[in-house]
C-alpha cells in the first residue's frame, strides 16, 4: 500500500497531478480542490490510496488523511467506485460529507453526479454509523479556519527565527492564493517565500 507520496510535482491535469518521486513520476488522481493547492516545480505531500485491478494500479491523491479515510469508507457501499468516491469528495468537502451522512441528508448527497436518490439513501444508511467511527480514528483533526491556520503558522515561523512581521506577511501571502489551505501546506509554502533563515 502507497499511503503517501512526497515530491516535485512534475505536471498537472484537469483530473491528475504527476509528482517525481525518486527520479519516478506517479501520475495521482486528485480533486480539482487538492491539484488547485499544487504548484508545479513546489514539492508536494499527499495522502494517497492505492487501488489495484486486473488491468490496471490507480493512485488517488488528497490533501488530508481525513479525506483518504471518506474515500475508502464511500467504497465499502455497493455500487461505490473509486471514481464515484473521487467525484465525490470533489462535490463536497470532507466536513460536508460527514455531516450529510450524520443527518441523513439526501438533497446534499444527490448533488454528486451518479448519485441518485436510491444511492444516497443507501450511503446513509450503511454510513450513517460509520462515518464518526473514521472521524474518531483519524488523527487529522478536521480543518481549522484560516485565521486559526494564521496563528499557527506564525508562531512556527517565529519559532524558526524568522520575525514576526515577516512571517505575518508571508502567511497572508500564501493565504491570499489559498485560504482553504491545511497547517502543514501554508507552512511550506510560507517557508519557500522566506527563504533560509540566516
Amino acid at each position: 500500500m502507497i499511503s503517501s507520496v512526497r515530491g516535485t510535482v512534475a505536471s498537472i491535469g484537469l483530473d491528475h497531478a504527476v509528482v517525481e518521486v525518486g527520479g519516478v513520476g506517479l501520475a495521482v488522481q486528485a480533486t480539482p480542490h487538492t491539484l488547485a493547492t499544487l504548484r508545479r516545480g513546489d514539492e508536494a505531500a499527499l495522502s494517497t490510496a492505492l487501488v489495484v485491478r486486473e488491468d490496471s494500479l490507480t493512485l488517488f491523491g488528497f490533501a488530508d488523511t481525513a479525506a483518504r479515510d471518506l474515500f475508502w469508507l464511500l467504497q465499502t457501499v455497493s455500487g461505490i467506485g473509486p471514481r464515484l468516491a473521487l467525484a465525490t469528495l470533489a462535490v463536497l468537502e470532507p466536513a460536508q460529507l460527514r455531516h450529510a451522512l450524520a443527518d441523513g441528508n439526501i438533497s446534499t448527497l444527490t448533488q454528486v453526479p451518479g448519485i441518485g436518490r436510491k444511492g444516497a439513501e443507501r450511503l446513509i444508511i450503511e454510513l450513517r454509523d460509520k462515518v464518526d467511527a473514521v472521524v474518531a480514528a483519524d488523527a487529522t483533526p478536521a480543518a481549522p479556519a484560516p485565521g486559526a491556520v494564521r496563528g499557527s503558522v506564525v508562531e512556527a515561523l517565529t519559532g524558526l527565527g524568522f520575525g514576526v512581521k515577516q512571517a505575518e506577511q508571508a502567511v497572508d501571502r500564501v493565504l491570499a492564493e489559498d485560504s482553504g489551505a491545511a497547517t502543514p501546506a501554508v507552512l511550506r509554502k510560507a517557508l519557500a517565500t522566506l527563504g533560509p533563515q540566516r
